[in-house]
């Protein structure tokens, strides 16, 4: 571990070492708490981040970026996709439903030539 820096008030940071600080986080690969325990003695508490808000950096790392954020476009463009095939689901149950039916008549009918036939047997 890097060896830690005399502890300051964040309150008493100029904006060169606001980026400073924000440019060591960014750079070193150690989380944003670590730094600015390293240069403050305390817990972050989301205060870096509001700096890095303010100064105009980029608050997530690239990888993480838009990987969930979807916007109205994309919703309802996957909305319209998804139409036709919940109706042509929707069409294909009903036909097959229908084919259960006419099944089930075949099969009462076919039920009814075999007592028939038995009988006169």
């Amino acid at each position: 571990m890097d060896n830690f820096i005399i502890p300051k008030n964040p309150n008493h940071f100029s904006l060169e070492e606001r980026h400073v600080l924000i440019q060591d986080y960014l750079s070193s690969g150690y989380s944003k708490s670590y730094i600015w325990y390293k240069y403050t003695g305390q817990e972050d508490h989301g205060r870096m981040l509001k700096w890095m808000r303010q100064l105009g950096y980029e608050t997530q790392p690239p990888e993480f970026r838009h990987r969930f954020v979807r916007t109205n476009h994309q919703i309802m463009a996957e909305r319209q996709q998804n139409l036709p095939v919940q109706e042509d689901a929707s069409f294909e149950l009903l036909q097959l439903r229908k084919r259960v039916e006419e099944l089930e008549k075949e099969l009462k009918d076919a039920q009814m030539k075999a007592i028939a036939f038995s009988t006169m047997v």
